[in-house]
């Protein structure tokens, strides 16, 4: 998983939603890539602070001041969305110059990202060691050889050490 699928599903992670492949896919990157931690980290911390804020309880004479103001706004002209929203020659022409500098970008962007360039290294040439390497001794060729003999019946007599060592204190006890 890279850094990009992690941020896109991190909402999901934090909340516990994902499938259970994914959630170990996250937590395999989350051990692997510090930036990713930390963000996941400062996300976590964040969630902690605002869960742990007490409530806010408006005070009781909030909604008639609310509707009084609600009132006078209405009463004025205020809240008339064509005042609010009328765009002025100077407004346009900042508009323009944005989504040009927008455009300009996204272009440059693309050229400048778009053809990976070819990795080319440099020729390696192989050569012979200066002296070959010393020959093993015949302790420690024998030693490094492996036995052959396998773990099973380790694993299973030691499994079974506590009973047979209950068996022989009761065969103890029966005999006499």
């Amino acid at each position: 998983m890279d850094c990009r699928a992690f941020r896109e599903n991190h909402v999901g992670f934090v909340d516990d939603v994902l499938p259970a492949i994914d959630m170990e896919a996250m937590h395999r990157h989350l051990r692997s890539c510090g930036r990713c931690a930390r963000h996941d980290l400062a996300v976590r911390r964040g969630l902690l602070i605002v869960r742990n804020l007490p409530p806010i309880e408006p005070s009781a004479d909030f909604m008639s001041k609310l509707s009084e103001r609600i009132a006078e706004l209405q009463s004025t002209g205020a809240m008339e969305p064509a005042a609010a929203y009328r765009l002025t020659t100077g407004g346009f022409a900042a508009l323009a110059a944005g989504l040009t500098l927008f455009a300009y970008a996204t272009l440059e962007a693309k050229n400048h990202f778009g053809a990976p360039e070819t990795l080319t290294l440099p020729p390696v040439v192989a050569t012979a060691p200066a002296s070959p390497a010393p020959p093993l001794s015949a302790p420690a060729y024998m030693a490094a050889i492996s036995t052959g003999m396998p773990l099973w019946p380790a694993v299973l007599m030691a499994d079974e050490a506590p009973r047979q060592m209950a068996n022989v204190e009761l065969q103890q006890a029966a005999l006499r």
